[in-house]
């Protein structure tokens, strides 16, 4: 498991989010960090969140010590950084509060100290910058931010800027011409430091203006990056606390241990078979835990699981949370009075039935089941819980296959999925 650090940027830098946390002050050959460094833990795995601009906002982009940040999360450990970051859209597809996770960078930055190589003393040190990003890491954010049903854009190239004056409408103009999609003020300098130290780095921007290139807008201000934080802190928030888990524990890769057998049950059928993942005792124990981390401060009263590998994957989880589980059948399989759902397939209907006394008034119940594909069952399943005036607090699975858009049918839920087959 490795530790991961968080850079917060403006406004995104919120330590609550911090299980068990304590401060630490690092020195470093180059000075002062920005501030203290927050060490505990998120969902079990350990973190260190350093507030970029200092946690009064004090110190300008211009101002910060890049290098004694950087040099600071390796110190006490850090192998892989998560920087987040307010940005300005260059692209009109780009909307405020988007998420952008950025795959290259532009710097025209002009007065930084961006190298620990001043000089050379035994040999030259020339860093590759070809990929500035750690794919790797990229990747689970993506995966992540998909999951959470957040609106996100898988690639794009920030242009990092002096400030902490904003563009002229001339700049922006020719930033779009460059090539860059959002443009900040911080992410340049951090991603080149931190590939010379070796350290895994990723950076998620959140779009909070248009700069200044769209004439018929207003022009950016500070008072307008503020009001779209806080109405997206929340999301940013989230991506976070459940990123974490799934890039510290990078050793288990969940998606090879699931077994695909094509042209099953029928032809034309990618068959997503997870008895491969059952059988890995290491797999298996991190999908569960994964799960308990989510869950185990969310009230879950019961489980519900849906027919049949729903019923594995909730029976360990509900054991391991110490609450009840509720079996959801076919017709015909299930010896006390039951409440049915009637639903749609491809051709003809089929149904779920429940005990009558499975569920009770106002409990609040997690939905699972191994696979998310055209959601007709899992909504069903949804309905055939509320018919007991309980709440569904959330819906979760192990697969989803987005390209059936089985989360149209559950957009009056909360879903979440582990692993994503798309366009496979």
């Amino acid at each position: 498991m490795v530790k991961i650090g968080i850079i917060g940027g403006s406004g995104l830098d919120n330590p609550d989010i911090i299980e068990n946390r304590y401060e630490i002050e690092v020195e470093t050959p180059y000075g002062n960090p920005s501030d203290k460094i927050i060490e505990g833990k998120i969902k079990g795995n350990e973190v260190a969140l350093l507030a970029r601009h200092g946690r009064k906002h004090n110190i300008p982009p211009s101002q910060i010590n890049y290098r004694a940040n950087i040099y600071a999360l390796k110190r006490v450990g850090c192998e892989i950084i998560i920087a987040t970051t307010a940005a300005g859209s260059l692209r009109e597809e780009i909307g405020r509060g988007d998420f952008v996770i950025v795959d290259q960078f532009i710097d025209f930055t002009r007065h930084r100290k961006i190298s620990f190589f001043e000089h050379f003393e035994n040999e030259a040190k020339h860093t590759s910058m070809a990929d500035p990003f750690d794919e790797s890491v990229r990747k689970k954010i993506i995966e992540t931010a998909k999951q959470l049903g957040l609106k996100i854009h898988e690639k794009g190239t920030v242009i990092t800027i002096e400030g902490p004056r904003f563009s002229t409408r001339a700049e922006s103009k020719m930033f779009r011409v460059w090539g860059a999609d959002v443009v900040n003020m911080s992410i340049a300098p951090e991603a080149i430091l931190a590939n010379e130290l070796g350290i895994k780095y990723a950076a998620i921007a959140m779009s909070t203006d248009y700069d200044c290139w769209k004439e018929n807008e207003e022009s950016v201000s500070w008072d307008m990056i503020l009001s779209i934080f806080k109405q997206n802190a929340e999301k940013m928030k989230s991506l976070l606390i459940n990123v974490i888990p799934n890039i510290a524990k990078q050793g288990i890769d969940l998606k090879s241990k699931v077994r695909t057998i094509p042209n099953f049950p029928k032809q034309g059928i990618m068959f997503r078979d997870i008895t491969t993942l059952l059988n890995d005792k290491e797999a298996f124990d991190y999908v569960i835990t994964s799960l308990y981390e989510r869950y185990k401060d969310k009230n879950i009263n019961v489980i519900a699981g849906i027919e049949s590998r729903g019923f594995i994957m909730g029976g360990a989880l509900a054991n391991k949370l110490k609450v009840g589980f509720v079996p959801l059948r076919k017709p015909g399989k299930l010896p006390y009075h039951v409440d049915s759902v009637e639903y749609s397939l491809e051709y003809g209907t089929d149904k779920l039935e429940m005990h009558i006394d499975a569920v009770k008034e106002n409990d609040n119940v997690l939905l699972i089941d191994d696979l998310l594909a055209t959601g007709g069952t899992a909504r069903a399943a949804a309905q055939l819980i509320e018919k007991r005036n309980a709440k569904v607090s959330e819906i979760a699975f192990v697969i989803e296959l987005p390209d059936l858009k089985g989360r149209d049918k559950l957009r009056n839920y909360n879903v979440f999925s582990m692993i994503l087959f798309e366009g496979e």
